[in-house]
């Protein structure tokens, strides 16, 4: 696909990288000369410097020739505007960020009036999905599928744990357990195990299981799941705001520390049930006056990363069951990772997976049944959910007499509401819904997952 890409900052860079590994045809624009170059050299794609609501810069894009366009400045009316002058010098698709919380009643109308594809709001999506992991804090990141009736969970099996040393054969014999161990991640390298595999001790696994059926399995490896009552957001930005508007409504308790005291009136404002306190989150004498170590959760959303590391290790050590990390933009990776912290959520890599989805869709020519996309393992893997349509050529055939490609699991199988755990014999249906689990494949549809598609 042609596809144009407006504002280089965090995540319009973001965007280039993943959708040009993708094989698409890249062209950003942005006013900065130099983050041009930058993109342009470091992803190999075309650039074109100037302001992305001109009429004259667009068609310097090949706007015209174009199949979407995806407005990602750091301006909302801007991003608007881009798409619009898009739709009418180039009839193609487009995709506009839209941050401010003021618009987010907006959203169907601005979709319907302006003819989006879709809005993209990072920040909300940031906080819901820091809302699911702490609906289950013993996890370390959180995936819903069937629209919330299937759970992907990514944990870690603790120390002298009951499954240490048995198979995955013998784990299901033993507890009974009605889970899907999808991925294993051991010393750095992920595999997809079948169930002769041994599990391990430290060992960093993914399950697929109905949606509150992880208790009963987090009880048997030994992980005690307390529930979150009470969080403390430090720094207050739109993720905190989204963030404490959802933990409000599940009955959690929320205190949010903030440095601007115009922020914070706009908050309390905003937000009467949450207690938002003006102070620097930084400040170690403050987090103790406010009892930091008595919270059940801690999320650092603040704007300097190496903060949120910093802040996030002390609650850590000062006893708070579950700490999450926001990151955006931190080259060392590996030196994160290394810390143990419990979950890092990075908003940039949360829309892509957004718009990369789209774009998947779009480039099937047969039209993509594709549902959901989610990056997991830190985008080293991923999960797909498929709706299966009238025309699949293998249905009604046994999951085991199909020619599946390595490194693909077919991981769950919705029908009619009923949730069925993939067996041999099992078979995919029109009108089932598919999770899939891939560790190094590029799946648009459904028979991308066949060797003889």
């Amino acid at each position: 696909m042609k596809i144009i890409v407006i504002g280089c900052g965090k995540i319009g860079e973001e965007l280039a990288g993943v959708l040009s590994h993708e094989g698409n045809d890249i062209t950003i624009i942005d006013k900065n000369e130099q983050v041009v170059q930058t993109v342009c050299d470091r992803y190999d794609v075309m650039g074109v410097v100037g302001n992305g609501a001109s009429y004259p810069t667009q068609l310097e894009a090949e706007v015209g020739s174009a199949d979407l366009m995806i407005a990602v400045t750091g301006s909302d009316e801007l991003n608007l505007l881009c798409c619009l002058i898009a739709k009418k010098a180039g009839n193609c698709s487009t995709i506009a960020r839209v941050r401010n919380p003021e618009y987010n009643t907006e959203v169907p109308f601005l979709k319907e009036e302006l003819g989006l594809a879709m809005i993209i709001n990072q920040e909300q999506t940031a906080a819901s999905e820091i809302a699911r992991i702490l609906r289950v804090p013993s996890a370390i990141e959180v995936t819903t599928f069937a629209r919330g009736r299937v759970e992907l969970l990514r944990l870690r099996i603790p120390e002298k744990s009951e499954v240490d040393g048995l198979s995955l054969v013998e784990m299901h014999h033993r507890l009974n357990a009605n889970v899907l161990v999808c991925t294993v991640q051991r010393d750095g390298q992920i595999v997809i195990p079948n169930g002769n595999y041994i599990l391990r001790s430290g060992d960093d696994i993914s399950i697929v299981c109905e949606a509150d059926a992880e208790k009963i399995f987090f009880r048997h490896i030994g992980i005690r799941q307390q529930p979150v009552r009470r969080v403390m957001i430090i720094g207050g930005g739109d993720i905190a705001y989204y963030l404490a508007e959802a933990l409000s409504a599940y009955g959690m308790s929320v205190k949010i520390i903030e440095k601007k005291f115009e922020r914070c009136e706009f908050l309390s404002e905003k937000m009467p049930r949450i207690t938002v306190i003006h102070g620097d989150g930084s400040s170690r004498e403050l987090l103790e006056e406010e009892d930091l170590g008595s919270c059940d959760a801690v999320v650092t959303l603040t704007g300097i990363d190496e903060e949120n590391v910093i802040l996030s290790l002390y609650a850590k050590q000062s006893g708070v069951r579950k700490v999450i990390t926001k990151i955006n933009h931190i080259t060392f990776k590996e030196v994160i990772d290394s810390l143990n912290l419990d979950s890092t959520i990075e908003p940039r890599h949360l829309t892509a997976e957004y718009i990369l989805q789209y774009v998947r869709a779009r480039r099937n020519a047969s039209g993509s049944n594709m549902e959901t996309l989610h990056k997991i393992i830190d985008g080293r893997a991923e999960a797909i959910e498929f709706t299966i349509k009238d025309d699949f050529k293998r249905k009604n055939i046994s999951l085991q007499a199909l020619p599946i490609r390595k490194n693909v699991l077919i991981a769950c199988i919705t029908r009619d509401g009923k949730i069925i755990q993939p067996r041999g014999a099992d078979v995919l249906l029109p009108g089932d819904s598919v999770v899939v689990v891939t560790v190094d494949s590029q799946l648009d549809d459904i028979d991308d997952i066949f060797e003889d598609r």
